[in-house]
């Protein structure tokens, strides 16, 4: 039987729409929340929690089912996280800065993720009209999400066929592309990339670019430099595809299509909470079943165990 996780507490910055989100989606999960939004959207967030103690109360709901922080002194964030006696689980929701505290002075479990440095790889075997729309939409779209590409990598056999119209479109849509030594040589334009650029989730108008050897190479860069959020293969090769969706290491692995579908809503899960890349106890988008345990039901007529 899904069972709910309990109280969840839910810690998150400027954007109110979470607090939408977190309270339907804890509602209907059948747990408890209480929501610590950022200072910079206090008052909406208290309109909303007023509309939803509406919809509670013409539901037959207790109003505490849904509780929001009026405070915006960070001291309530130290106590929320710590209070494990009354809340079950925290999801923080916002910048590095705001999860890795959390993590860190947690005392209650935490599904989180912290950075997401999603890749492309173009395979050899790529269709490379394929590949110029999938990292056009991957890296363009838009800078500043979590499942937006942050680095690209191209089969060394095929680079200096793929690589420099890919990085002329690149260029075209304002993209700064911080290359290997192979990369540079081929794209004009290209600035050198440190080891910190592989680490890196940009949120912004600069990718990183390394041509590797061939899709085992791809894969250890990734699994070396990747934050285990989305990764993305463009290949042919059924075989390559298969070992790609095997050997890496993240919470959603895609071929032939965009980074960008990481995502709740895409997967059909509807709203999410966050996207975890931990590996317990959800992973990925977390929806309702993420917001859910397990029990065993067991249903008997006097049996005895010998």
């Amino acid at each position: 039987m899904r069972v709910p996780l309990g109280v969840i507490g839910i810690i998150y910055e400027a954007r109110p729409n979470v607090t939408a989100d977190a309270a339907g989606l804890c509602i209907k999960s059948g747990n408890a929340a209480i929501l610590r939004g950022g200072s910079e959207a206090i008052e909406c967030n208290r309109v909303l929690a007023e509309l939803v103690h509406e919809g509670l109360r013409a539901a037959g709901l207790p109003e505490a089912a849904v509780q929001v922080v009026a405070t915006t002194d960070r001291a309530a964030v130290g106590e929320l996280i710590t209070m494990k006696d009354y809340v079950d689980v925290i999801v923080p929701r916002g910048g590095k800065g705001l999860i890795e505290r959390i993590s860190n002075e947690a005392r209650i479990p935490v599904i989180k993720h912290l950075d997401g440095n999603c890749h492309v790889y173009v395979d050899e075997s790529a269709d490379l009209d394929k590949a110029e729309r999938i990292l056009e939409n991957s890296k363009t779209q838009r800078l500043g999400t979590c499942n937006t590409a942050e680095s690209l990598l191209v089969a060394r056999s095929i680079a200096a066929t793929a690589l420099p119209p890919l990085a002329a479109m690149l260029t075209s849509k304002g993209i700064e592309i911080r290359g290997c030594a192979e990369t540079q040589a081929l794209v004009a334009n290209a600035k050198p990339a440190s080891e910190e650029d592989y680490y890196t989730e940009y949120l912004a108008a600069i990718i990183s670019v390394k041509v590797v050897a061939d899709v085992d190479e791809a894969i250890e860069h990734i699994n070396k430099y990747s934050s285990q959020h989305t990764e993305a293969i463009v290949t042919e090769n059924y075989t390559n595809a298969r070992q790609f969706l095997r050997e890496v290491d993240s919470s959603s692995v895609i071929v032939n299509a965009s980074t960008r579908f990481a995502d709740g809503f895409e997967y059909g899960l509807g709203a999410e909470i966050g996207i975890s890349t931990d590996k317990l106890h959800a992973r990925g988008p977390v929806g309702l079943d993420g917001l859910t345990s397990l029990k065993y039901i067991v249903l008997g007529d006097g049996q005895v165990r010998a």
